[in-house]
């Protein structure tokens, strides 16, 4: 599969999980590809949590409904049909989360490249979330991120020392199938933007 190909292939899968377990050679290969992320200084300020243990995915799973229920709440009645459908999380169903995390000492106090952009080390770890994705497309493996939940609450459940923080929660494993259209398309939450509206030339021009 071409680079190409993965980015047009990637979704960030909910529903489609088959409830097998991605096979752990597998998983070390896209952890691996995550792993070849470049990085600021090249300080590599990310780790990787693996989750498996079904009380802890189930405990994550609650924690995510409640905070989703919390948002929803917030929604004004026409966005809140729009948003009741959509599914957020496939936590249990993967079988599998990886936790990504960030670790602002990595490297020191003084990082090549990061000194006058702070920022440029979180980005780093995201950059491995990308490489993550796409190897996992290439080896027909779907993965979900997980942003409802409360960065505290997961930093106590999976023991993360500070300053360490987890950036994501990505639900990973073995999928049905890939939907043509992303969810948040197919639900009619929001569209995506033409390539042509975020292309500017020399100056940003609104």
């Amino acid at each position: 599969m071409s680079v190409y190909a993965a980015i047009r292939s990637r979704r960030d899968v909910r529903a489609e999980f088959d409830g097998t377990v991605v096979d752990d050679e597998v998983l070390r290969r896209i952890l691996g590809a995550a792993h070849q992320a470049p990085s600021v200084g090249n300080t590599q300020p990310w780790d990787f949590v693996v989750v498996r243990k079904p009380d802890t995915l189930s405990a994550f799973a609650a924690h995510v409904a409640g905070c989703r229920q919390d948002f929803a709440d917030k929604l004004d009645a026409e966005r809140r049909k729009t948003f009741d459908p959509i599914r957020i999380e496939g936590i249990e169903t993967s079988g599998t989360g990886v936790v990504v995390t960030y670790d602002p000492d990595r490297g020191g106090r003084h990082v090549l490249g990061r000194d006058t952009v702070d920022d440029t080390g979180l980005f780093s770890a995201v950059l491995a979330i990308e490489n993550l994705w796409l190897a996992a497309i290439a080896e027909n493996v779907g993965v979900g991120w997980v942003s409802f939940y409360d960065e505290a609450y997961l930093t106590e459940l999976l023991d993360i020392p500070a300053p360490v923080r987890p950036i994501a929660w990505l639900c990973v494993g073995p999928v049905q199938s890939f939907q043509e259209v992303p969810d948040l398309e197919r639900f009619g939450w929001r569209s995506r933007r033409p390539l042509d509206d975020a292309l500017h030339f020399e100056q940003y021009r609104r």
